[in-house]
């Protein structure tokens, strides 16, 4: 029944799943034990724009900041939660489902979307998203307002929330993930896409820019460092999904002997800011592999062509290996096709085999 299950999360979510993982496994824990960690201070104020956390007037943001994520995943039974002292305390209940939420958005984003329609399944509820996905062909505005309607009335009479806003506001969360995953009319009465629903949008920057100047002409230096920072936030995440998921170098070849600790960005972060913070990109190399084969002589700012070549090849192997083995919970054969279009200005199609991809690589570098 619906009372069974706990109203869905808000967008971003997923990052603070990241904040808990980071450094929580088995331990009981309270509220404050997140709220004073250094990798929640900083990450918090970079990802979600917040004040500093020891504001005292942002307390209450805070609580709701910790709180909503955390009953979540006690009520999807990936965490436990007791009352100990008069205080909620949680422990680990899922530690692999965990992971795999906090490892990448569209993890989370797949658990969210998974989570929120069991819910409503359960609520009796998924009827009336069907009907929506008919009816908002012809007519969107209305459909909207109609199941909008219907989740008021839901709430109103099975939970103690009775505000009209609040009630919209909480649907506007399950609603657009729902609209990106089938790709229809979310809340704002355009198609929603998953990128859409990211607390930190790439796009940001533009939003309120001056359209007779350039992106960089717009950028304030407070803006500047505020992009860099979520930028260092995204790489560092995918550089330690790397290091978590191998443990050898991914290039079989006579230098990757040796410990693998070189994480190496196939296409340099510094001409590729676009694709630095993707999986797809990075590989896992020894020093030596890294230092004299992928940039000569160390030189870091160089990029061995034909070497480069050999990580492609080597990381569409990995990937379709971890695709047959994991699904997607690592890679997505999408996401590298992008990484490959954006790095060599090609237009590969996803439905091309590993096989037809790695046939198209060494032609063009064969021909370059």
């Amino acid at each position: 029944m619906f009372k069974q299950s706990k109203e869905p999360e808000k967008k971003g979510s997923e990052k603070r799943e990241d904040l808990l993982v980071s450094f929580l496994k088995d331990a009981h824990f309270v509220f404050a034990i997140i709220w004073e960690t250094q990798y929640f201070i900083q990450n918090t104020r970079v990802i979600f724009n917040k004040p500093w956390v020891n504001d005292k007037k942002a307390y209450n943001e805070y609580n709701k900041v910790l709180s909503q994520p955390l009953k979540l995943l006690a009520y999807a039974h990936i965490l436990n939660v007791e009352m100990v002292d008069g205080a909620l305390t949680f422990s680990v209940a899922n530690e692999d489902l965990l992971d795999y939420i906090s490892r990448k958005d569209r993890n989370a984003y797949n658990f969210l979307y998974c989570y929120f329609m069991k819910v409503m399944s359960d609520s009796g509820f998924m009827k009336y998203f069907e009907e929506y996905a008919k009816d908002s062909v012809a007519n969107p505005v209305a459909a909207r307002d109609e199941i909008y309607e219907r989740y008021y009335r839901l709430i109103n009479g099975n939970t103690p929330s009775h505000s009209r806003l609040d009630i919209r506001r909480m649907f506007h969360k399950v609603f657009n993930v729902y609209a990106a995953e089938h790709h229809l009319h979310g809340s704002n009465g355009k198609i929603t896409y998953y990128s859409d629903l990211m607390y930190n949008k790439k796009n940001w920057r533009d939003m309120d820019k001056d359209k007779t100047v350039t992106r960089q002409e717009a950028m304030t230096p407070n803006k500047i460092e505020k992009q860099e920072a979520i930028n260092t936030y995204y790489v560092q995440k995918a550089i330690a999904l790397i290091r978590k998921i191998h443990t050898v170098s991914e290039v079989n070849d006579s230098w990757g002997n040796g410990e693998a600790t070189q994480v190496h960005h196939i296409f340099p972060k510094s001409q590729f800011p676009q694709i630095a913070h993707y999986v797809e990109n990075l590989i896992l190399l020894t020093a030596t592999q890294h230092n004299t084969k992928a940039h000569p002589n160390n030189k870091t700012q160089q990029v061995n062509k034909d070497y480069q070549l050999v990580c492609l090849l080597a990381k569409a192997d990995t990937i379709e290996n971890s695709l047959l083995r994991f699904g997607e919970k690592y890679y997505r054969k999408e996401s590298f096709v992008y990484v490959i279009n954006t790095g060599l200005t090609v237009e590969f199609s996803t439905g091309l085999s590993f096989d037809d991809i790695k046939t198209k690589l060494v032609q063009i570098y064969n021909a370059a």
